[in-house]
């Protein structure tokens, strides 16, 4: 048996989740020359205007906003493998941005989106490691706590 993403995943007893359609006048990735550009993605943490927002460093833990963030990861490979149609198709990560929903004095963004970069190592090896950032902002749609998009290049 080959080592792949897929068997990876599978060795990790992990399963890429079906994808949902866009709530809005977007598209889930962008296919530009050799790079695939996914859009922000996160998972709303509550029913929408139901409760407060929750916020990372208030009622969401950093565990749990990792959590989160690994959960992304997951989701964001999907959309890979539906534009690429083979996960071994990518060459290399090429960026992260993360955005973490957090209280003013919030200073562990990094911690918070090390859960999409780990896994992204984890499963792509070498070719998962990339360049990033991790900002901490007031607001995100649908009560995320964590959204992040990534770049992608692609053979």
């Amino acid at each position: 048996m080959t080592d792949t993403v897929e068997t990876r995943l599978a060795a990790a007893g992990l399963v890429l989740p079906a994808l949902v359609a866009p709530r809005g006048n977007f598209q889930p990735c962008t296919l530009a020359g050799d790079l695939l550009y996914l859009s922000g993605k996160g998972l709303p943490l509550r029913d929408a205007g139901t409760v407060p927002v929750p916020k990372v460093g208030g009622q969401v833990s950093v565990a749990q906003a990792r959590a989160h963030a690994h959960d992304i990861a997951l989701y964001q490979l999907a959309v890979v493998k539906q534009a690429l149609g083979d996960l071994e198709r990518i060459v290399q990560v090429v960026k992260v941005f993360g955005m973490v929903n957090a209280v003013p004095d919030f200073t562990e963004h990094t911690e918070v989106v090390n859960g999409f970069s780990d896994l992204w190592v984890q499963l792509l090896g070498e070719r998962g490691r990339h360049a990033r950032s991790a900002i901490g902002v007031g607001s995100l749609p649908m009560g995320f706590a964590v959204e992040i998009e990534a770049v992608v290049r692609f053979r």
